[in-house]
């Protein structure tokens, strides 16, 4: 990478991680503060308040990604980091479950995570993109990490009002970063013609991206319905989780590294996305199994098991984070990058809606062995959806885009 290319994927990985800490910084701790909120007794009103960031930022990244195309990138984002730092001061103030939700609702709407893609595709040449966007994905599975080993001490020590005070504060030193540190945009083509976002729509290989990128992130939530529970059950206390995700996570970054990259270089990015898909599958399969044998001897499975599959997961998530941007803002036309994107990021964020909300009922109705074998029969299908891709040789070295 060049230095402007350095620049621009360190600072807007940490603008798009600041976002997705939002989301996830309270999962741990909300089912268990919002009770000393007035109307927090209230489990589906609980359950609304906690998905309906995914919702509202799900319904706007389209719009966002369009208004960028022909606003400009950063002035959206900073305007989108206004509108979730807004958010999150009016959660953190909020006395009641229904000034929480207001709240979340309003963080939501600040949503900028396609345009922040879009704007690291503009930055960045063809050959460096996943390397670029690697960054960028590895921030959702990091910051999962981060929460889950953060959350419950800044809990216990400010409150949950307190973690949303310090969401609120990160966003305005990410807007901080979009007007000093974030390299100039590029020059871009006029704004597309009337028509043009019915064929980014209908465009085949995307929405074979955007049906992937919904799966993924609704089994990525799903899942966590199960795991912890799991995980009490072959003997790790709840406080001790992070001494599992924080390791898995970590090696499987590593992993990333040394596969992805030379991979894509040789012109295999087909194979190990695919290899990715199928690998999760497999981990869904295998956990639906380690559930069954569970019902049976709580203590049949141990530790190492647990541990093995999780990391193979976030193998595969990790991988997919990171190429899967890559190869959708490659086939977008670069003059409705930003739309194409938003709709990406759309599936991208109803995915954690619908699994939060999938996974619970499945976890009721049928148990954990219900939720991983559905987890597993929808990854197979993206499997079978993405089978016919194409594949991409290996990226050629061009010229960095001219800048104003």
């Amino acid at each position: 990478m060049t230095g402007p290319e350095r620049r621009a994927s360190l600072s807007l990985a940490f603008i798009y991680a600041m976002r997705m800490l939002g989301l996830f910084l309270v999962l741990p701790v909300f089912a268990l503060e919002a009770p000393r909120y007035p109307g927090g007794d209230d489990p589906a009103l609980v359950g609304l308040a906690m998905g309906i960031y995914g919702l509202t930022q799900g319904l706007l990244q389209l719009p966002f990604g369009m208004a960028s195309d022909r606003l400009g990138r950063k002035r959206v984002i900073v305007f989108g980091l206004l509108v979730f730092a807004a958010g999150s001061a009016l959660a953190a103030s909020a006395d009641t479950l229904a000034g929480l939700l207001v709240g979340r609702c309003l963080q939501g709407a600040g949503a900028v995570s396609a345009v922040v893609t879009a704007l690291l595709a503009d930055l960045t040449r063809d050959h460096v993109r996943t390397k670029s966007m690697a960054l960028v994905g590895a921030s959702i599975g990091l910051m999962f990490a981060l929460s889950l080993v953060m959350a419950p001490a800044l809990s216990a020590r400010f409150g949950l009002g307190g973690l949303f005070a310090l969401t609120a504060a990160l966003a305005l030193m990410a807007i901080a970063i979009v007007v000093w540190v974030v390299p100039p945009e590029p020059t871009r083509k006029p704004a597309p013609a009337r028509g043009s976002l019915r064929a980014v729509l209908a465009h085949v290989p995307t929405l074979r991206l955007n049906v992937g990128v919904f799966i993924l992130h609704a089994v990525l939530l799903a899942m966590w319905v199960a795991v912890p529970r799991m995980l009490v059950d072959v003997g790790l206390a709840q406080a001790d989780h992070w001494w599992i995700y924080l390791p898995t996570i970590g090696a499987s970054f590593f992993v990333m590294s040394a596969t992805l990259f030379p991979l894509e270089r040789r012109g295999y990015l087909r194979a190990v996305f695919l290899a990715a898909v199928a690998l999760i599958a497999g981990v869904q399969l295998a956990l639906a199994g380690v559930a069954a044998l569970q019902v049976r001897d709580p203590g049949v499975v141990g530790l190492g098991v647990m541990g093995a599959l999780l990391f193979l997961f976030f193998c595969g998530s990790n991988i997919l984070e990171a190429c899967q941007p890559s190869i959708a803002s490659r086939a977008a036309p670069p003059e409705a990058r930003g739309a194409a994107l938003g709709f990406y990021n759309t599936l991208q964020s109803l995915g954690f809606f619908a699994g939060g909300a999938a996974g619970g009922a499945l976890l009721k109705a049928g148990g954990s062995v219900t939720l991983f074998l559905a987890c597993g029969a929808a990854v197979l299908a993206w499997l079978m959806v993405a089978w016919p891709m194409e594949a991409q040789a290996a990226p050629a070295h061009a010229t960095r885009p001219e800048t104003t």
